[in-house]
C-alpha cells in the first residue's frame, strides 16, 4: 500500500514538471528574440529616414500638359503655359493646380479645378467674347513657371503672367505659392507665424503701406483703402526673409505692384521657431 502511494506521488510530480515545461516552452515561444526586436526596431527606423527623405526635384523647363480645342475662326484663342516637371509627383500636381488658380483668377473663377479645366473654362470665356462682336479678339495667355526658391521642404513658385483680355492688356504679373513638401499642403501666411503675432504683420503692413502711399498719384490715393489686408497678399521667401506681394492693380485698378520684405530679425519674430529652422 505505501509503495502504491509513493508510485502515485511520483507519478503526480512527474505530470506537474511536465505541464511546468510546456508552459514555459509556450511562453518562450510567444517572445520575441531579442535579435527580432533589433530588426523590429532597424525596420522602423529605417521607415522613419526613409519618409524623412524627399525626392531630388531635378528640374525640368518643359509646356505643360493640356489641349485646347480644334479652332475653325480666323482669330483663334492662344494659351502657352510652360511649366516646370520634377521627381516628386505630388509638387507636379501642386504646380498645376497653382496654375490653373491663375488662370481662373484672369476670368473671376474660384473653383477646385485642374489644369484643364481651368482651361476650358478660359476658352469658354474667349469664345463668349468673340460672340458679342466679330472683330472681337480671342484672348491670349502666357503663364511661366519656375521655382524661385527653395530650402529644404519648403519650395516657392513664382509664376508669371502675360494676358490680353477684351480691352485689358496684363504684362509681368506675378503670383507667389509657397509648399510644405513633407506635409503635402500649399501655406498661408497664417499657417506659419506664430499664434500671438498677427497684430505684428499688421502693423509692419500698415507701415510698409502707408511709405508706398505716400508715392502715389492723387487719384490712387483717392482710390486706395485706408487699411491694407495681408491675408489678400501673396507671400514669399528668400535668403533673408518673408515678404508680402500685391499684384498691379489689385490695391487699386491704376495702382502699381507693392512689394513688403521683412528684414531677418521682424521674419524670426513672427515665423513658428520650427518653420523659421528650415526656412533660414
Amino acid at each position: 500500500m505505501n509503495l502504491n502511494r509513493k508510485t502515485v506521488i511520483a507519478l503526480l510530480v512527474a505530470v506537474i514538471i511536465l505541464l511546468l515545461a510546456i508552459c514555459l516552452f509556450v511562453w518562450k515561444s510567444s517572445q520575441p528574440s531579442s535579435s527580432s526586436q533589433m530588426k523590429s526596431a532597424s525596420t522602423q527606423n529605417q521607415n522613419i529616414e526613409k519618409a524623412e527623405v524627399l525626392p531630388f526635384l531635378n528640374l525640368q523647363q518643359v509646356k505643360a500638359d493640356y489641349a485646347l480645342p480644334f479652332c475653325e475662326k480666323k482669330n483663334c484663342i492662344d494659351v502657352d503655359i510652360q511649366t516646370i516637371k520634377t521627381q516628386d509627383a505630388w509638387l507636379n500636381e501642386w504646380i498645376a493646380k497653382s496654375q490653373a488658380k491663375v488662370i481662373q483668377d484672369q476670368i473671376d473663377l474660384k473653383k477646385d479645378l485642374s489644369l484643364q479645366q481651368a482651361i476650358n473654362a478660359y476658352v469658354k470665356k474667349s469664345d463668349e467674347w468673340q460672340d458679342k462682336y466679330s472683330k472681337n479678339r480671342a484672348y491670349e495667355l502666357h503663364l511661366h513657371t519656375r521655382i524661385a526658391s527653395q530650402r529644404n521642404q519648403y519650395v516657392l513658385l513664382q509664376l508669371g503672367l502675360d494676358t490680353k483680355q477684351e480691352e485689358l492688356t496684363i504684362k509681368d504679373r506675378y503670383y507667389f505659392f509657397v509648399a510644405d513638401r513633407k506635409l503635402h499642403k500649399s501655406l498661408t501666411l497664417l499657417d506659419v507665424l506664430k499664434k500671438d503675432q498677427q497684430t505684428t504683420v499688421h502693423q509692419m503692413v500698415q507701415v510698409a503701406y502707408q511709405d508706398w502711399l505716400k508715392k502715389q498719384t492723387a487719384d490712387i490715393k483717392k482710390e486706395a483703402p485706408k487699411t491694407l489686408y495681408w491675408g489678400q497678399a501673396d507671400w514669399f521667401f528668400d535668403g533673408e526673409g518673408v515678404g508680402l506681394h500685391y499684384q498691379a492693380n489689385q490695391i487699386t485698378k491704376e495702382a502699381p505692384q507693392l512689394d513688403i520684405y521683412l528684414s531677418k530679425e521682424q521674419t524670426k519674430k513672427i515665423l513658428q521657431p520650427e518653420v523659421y529652422e528650415q526656412m533660414f
